[in-house]
């Protein structure tokens, strides 16, 4: 890297601290050089977004001498787009691409600079500044906008490619933030980012992601991280620690991240020096796939197997839910839209039709006997069948919307009443008594997804629209929910009101794996999330998980009109299995 050289001189006045001007060597690198092909700049505006509508903004492309339309070029995005290609501005980046394009320092790279979104107030009227709604919010919306609108926008022009290890972004203060949100929702387009001076603080819940860099499966990525020890200490938080926190976080999780520190303040002056020397590293190997190493991760090497991944079981669906697994080690899932129950026979992927009239099915689950229960929602009604195809209708009259069958009785979840409620039955799988529910827990606003721990003693209930999931002991003589507490904690999109966690399944240990917008999320008994296992489709929502298989082992996940498996570590246990305590975990 270019050494850089700080001078400060103290000042002494009332409340105030200053700081003397930053000073750094210019980089050879950002100057144009004689016999370096150069590439060209143009100027465009966009005002056609519908994710932010009314918005305007300027955006600039640079595309470089050695461009051939038949050969898709690499890109690379930079927020605050203006001040990358100001030809006496701080960055020059067309100079930079140009000198490391022109050594084979960097594929041949297209960059979109874009400017954030304004919307005209009109005459007499403030604007309103989109940058901080678009560049701090946590959230896959600014990638969206880029993604589906704004680049494809260029690809009118320029042919770029498809690979995203050939994609970087970039950025500096919210612009940095942005790039790295981009990349972290959206790692099947970017996978390369350079951020100077991040904005990873308190405005719009930035300071969640060193938290979710830990926790989530890691990402093939590549960061770049440049601070300075002056950076802003506001209301916000301290840019400097939020900074060091982000390296930690990314290194302690096996992530390819390289760091430059400096004194500076919140600035582009040293991200600018700095800039030729970190497109060198951020492009190295180039040709080359990013990879994380996961074989010492904390969280990942006693859970999942190194190199297995996501495979398709079952797709052509409208929507499923409701995995189950049976003593034979069959697996069913439903078909809710179409009233179809499916089975994937044990030791296969091959998935077949078994019922096909249930409108409105909605759950699954089997006893120790192989009788199935389904919650219909639609019909207001609980079935149970049997082995050889019979049928018997349990209770109706309320809402049904997930269930969990234990040996005296059936607990489901009813979200028109926010109830939780509890059907009595026998050996048989009868109702016993009068054969009506009675409500046997109240807590969560939606009451969703529900298991039972390995001990049988509490009974866990997602909350859909919020982010907890409740924890009930369970009075096994009366069906009662004892002491319900809004107990274990849900990562939810920083964008959304609604959490959107559905369907739970259990280990041995006690640990519960709950489906939601993020992901998988492995929550320990004491109710804190230790790892999120990264969606197998990006595109529909994420409903249900079982564990089942010969070990109890394989992951089986219902996302809108898929099914997917996964082999892992994890040791499952179904409610119709004898009950086990699990150990004593760490406080």
């Amino acid at each position: 890297m270019a050494s850089a050289r700080i001078s400060f001189v103290l000042f002494l006045l009332p409340a105030m601290v200053t700081f003397a001007q930053e000073s750094y060597p210019v980089h050879p690198d950002t100057v144009a050089k004689e016999g370096v092909p150069r590439g060209v700049v143009t100027a465009h505006r966009f005002t056609d977004s519908k994710i932010y509508p009314g918005t305007e903004r300027d955006y600039f492309v640079y595309v470089p001498a050695q461009y051939d339309e038949s050969s898709p070029a690499a890109l690379m995005v930079m927020q605050d787009g203006a001040k990358y290609v100001r030809e006496k501005g701080e960055y020059r980046l067309h100079h930079v691409f140009d000198n490391l394009i022109h050594r084979g320092e960097m594929p041949v790279t297209i960059a979109v600079c874009v400017n954030p979104g304004v919307v005209p107030g009109g005459e007499g009227a403030q604007d309103r500044f989109n940058r901080s709604f678009e560049y701090d919010t946590v959230s896959d919306r600014y990638a969206s906008f880029l993604i589906d609108e704004l680049i494809p926008e260029v690809r009118k022009s320029y042919a770029i490619t498809d690979d995203p290890n050939l994609r970087a972004i970039g950025g500096s203060s919210s612009g940095a933030i942005a790039a790295f949100g981009v990349a972290w929702h959206r790692s099947d387009q970017f996978r390369r980012v350079f951020s100077t001076v991040g904005t990873y603080v308190g405005l719009r819940g930035g300071n969640e992601y060193p938290t979710l860099v830990r926790k989530h499966e890691p990402k093939p990525l590549r960061v770049f991280l440049q601070d300075g020890s002056n950076d802003l200490n506001i209301y916000g938080g301290s840019w400097w620690h939020a900074n060091q926190t982000m390296l930690a976080s990314l290194q302690w999780a096996g992530y390819q991240v390289k760091n430059v520190w400096g004194e500076g303040g919140h600035n582009g002056k040293h991200g600018a020096a700095i800039f030729p020397d970190a497109m060198k590293w951020l492009w190295k190997d180039f040709d080359r796939p990013i990879e994380t190493n996961v074989s010492e991760h904390p969280e990942i090497r006693d859970r999942l197997i190194e190199g297995e991944s996501w495979k398709l079981v079952s797709e052509g669906h409208k929507y499923t839910e409701g995995p189950a697994v049976a003593p034979s080690g069959d697996v069913s899932f439903i078909d809710g839209p179409r009233g179809e129950i499916w089975k994937i026979a044990a030791g296969t992927n091959k998935a077949t039709k078994f019922v096909d009239d249930l409108p409105g099915v909605s759950a699954l689950m089997y006893d120790a006997a192989g009788r199935l229960y389904c919650a219909r929602n639609k019909a207001l009604t609980v079935t149970r069948i049997d082995p050889d195809g019979r049928r018997t209708d349990l209770c109706s009259g309320v809402s049904c919307n997930d269930l969990v069958v234990l040996e005296h009785g059936i607990y489901f979840t009813g979200p028109t009443e926010q109830a939780v409620w509890y059907l009595p039955i026998d050996a048989d799988g009868n109702p016993r008594g009068d054969g009506k529910p009675i409500q046997a827990g109240k807590g969560p606003k939606k009451p969703n997804g529900l298991i039972v721990t390995p001990d049988r003693r509490f009974l866990m209930v997602v909350d859909a629209e919020g982010r907890y999931v409740w924890s009930y002991k369970i009075d096994a003589a009366t069906g009662k929910l004892l002491y319900g507490q809004p107990y274990s904690y849900v990562h939810t999109p920083q964008d959304d009101m609604i959490g959107g966690a559905d369907g739970v399944t259990m280990t041995k240990d006690g640990s519960l794996l709950v489906a939601t917008k993020l992901g998988i999320q492995i929550i320990d008994p004491p109710g804190r999330v230790h790892l999120i296992l990264s969606r197998p489709s990006l595109s529909g929502k994420l409903s249900n998980c079982v564990l089942a298989g010969e070990n109890m082992s394989t992951l089986y996940v219902t996302c809108s009109s898929k099914v997917f498996s996964r082999e892992t570590k994890l040791d499952g246990i179904a409610p119709w299995q004898p009950a086990v305590q699990p150990p004593k975990p760490r406080l």
